[in-house]
């Protein structure tokens, strides 16, 4: 059978493929040990389910509007005032099947052939992918460690060309963790201003989960000039542990959120119905469980950290947000595992899975390559267990 030439365009999702090469093992009955899941531990919380149930026992099962249900869109709304200090009619609402969702119609709305994306690497291995799907080209600007992964405004600017159309910002970042600060954003804002012609999409889905002590920072906060071109992306997966709901909403200007809403009603039309229910008791309902655990999470990462930090050739920033360790292991390359030279993080996650029933993201495929991305969403008594597995891999190499 013949495909189509897109797909040559794209790779498969390395974490998704490698999670589930790991609950393949656990099925079979191995001892697996999993940091590759980018979702919350925690379950639901019960509020959010009743609402739920309350849904299935109305008989509220049918279609909605492609873009949401009016209740949920104005509740998205409130939500954007009074977080985020952002004012939004439900007519610059568009509600989809999760944040990605989002960002894929996004992209398809925007792009041409040979449009060019910005993204600051290392970055969410999806956002080159969707880019490549809608015929654009992903331009990829580095970030470095030693500057918090914060990208270089400079870099910024002498990356945007004729056919730049879009700079995607990710705060706080999967993989990195890294939180872009007021004086960040104004900085690429500053570069921004001068070339009006590039849209701005903000990925803001780990919003809830920081731990600088200071408050989420918006780039439409600090440069309230660019919102007639800036795209906000959020959702309901991260905060409040809804992944398997694929609950995600986007706000922005007008024409461009028909656009989406247009993408939409060709594709997946509405999210689900009982779904949005449960969205609606997410946004106007308690938060003491986010609270909780965002702390959690807290008390995870310095567990995690700590623990790397005693494994030599191992090097780790503390992630400012997210849950994910992003640490560096080009100290382990060179070294050899049962005779063989390790070359590069593809290989040590292999080796990690096979050999030690741990399953750790390779940094390559998010363009961090001599990089391991290890997620804290799991108990510390897993994360000890990890630990541990990863102490006999690093004192059984030699050379």
């Amino acid at each position: 059978m013949k495909l189509a030439r897109r797909l040559h365009a794209i790779k498969p999702s390395p974490t998704l493929a490698l999670n589930a090469r790991a609950k393949a093992l656990a099925a079979a009955g191995e001892d697996v040990v999993g940091f590759a899941a980018g979702e919350p531990d925690f379950d639901t919380p019960s509020h959010i389910k009743r609402a739920a149930v309350q849904a299935l026992d109305d008989g509220f099962t049918k279609y909605t509007a492609t873009a949401g249900t009016p209740e949920l869109r104005a509740a998205i709304c409130e939500k954007l005032k009074a977080d985020n200090g952002l004012s939004y009619t439900p007519e610059q609402v568009v509600v989809s099947n999760g944040a990605k969702q989002c960002l894929y119609n996004f992209f398809q709305a925007l792009l041409d052939e040979g449009d060019e994306v910005i993204i600051f690497n290392p970055a969410w291995v999806s956002y080159p992918e969707m880019v490549a799907l809608a015929g654009g080209t992903p331009v990829l600007v580095p970030t470095r460690e030693e500057e918090g992964w914060v990208p270089d405004p400079e870099l910024f600017a002498r990356a945007i060309t004729p056919r730049t159309r879009a700079v995607v910002l990710n705060s706080p970042s999967n993989p990195t963790g890294a939180v872009l600060s007021a004086e960040a954003l104004s900085a690429l804002a500053r570069v921004l201003e001068r070339h009006p012609e590039v849209v701005v999409v903000t990925d803001d889905i780990y919003e809830k989960l920081l731990y600088t002590g200071r408050p989420f920072v918006e780039v439409l906060n600090v440069a309230p000039q660019l919102a007639d071109r800036t795209l906000v992306v959020n959702g309901l997966s991260k905060a409040f542990a809804m992944t398997g709901w694929r609950l995600g909403y986007a706000a922005g200007p007008k024409a461009l959120i028909a656009a989406m809403q247009m993408i939409q009603d060709q594709s997946t039309s509405n999210a689900s119905s009982i779904g949005q229910r449960a969205a609606v008791a997410a946004l106007q309902g308690p938060k003491d469980t986010v609270e909780v655990m965002a702390r959690e999470f807290l008390a995870r990462r310095d567990l995690f950290v700590a623990g790397l930090r005693a494994l030599p050739g191992v090097r780790i920033r503390p992630p400012d947000g997210a849950f994910y360790v992003f640490p560096s292991v080009h100290g382990l390359l060179g070294k050899r595992h049962r005779g063989k030279p390790l070359q590069g993080s593809v290989q040590i996650s292999q080796v990690l899975l096979d050999d030690y029933r741990l399953a750790a993201v390779p940094g390559e495929p998010f363009g961090g390559e001599g990089h391991l991305r290890l997620s804290f969403a799991a108990s510390r008594a897993t994360i000890e267990k990890g630990l541990a597995r990863l102490r006999d891999f690093v004192g059984g190499l030699t050379g």
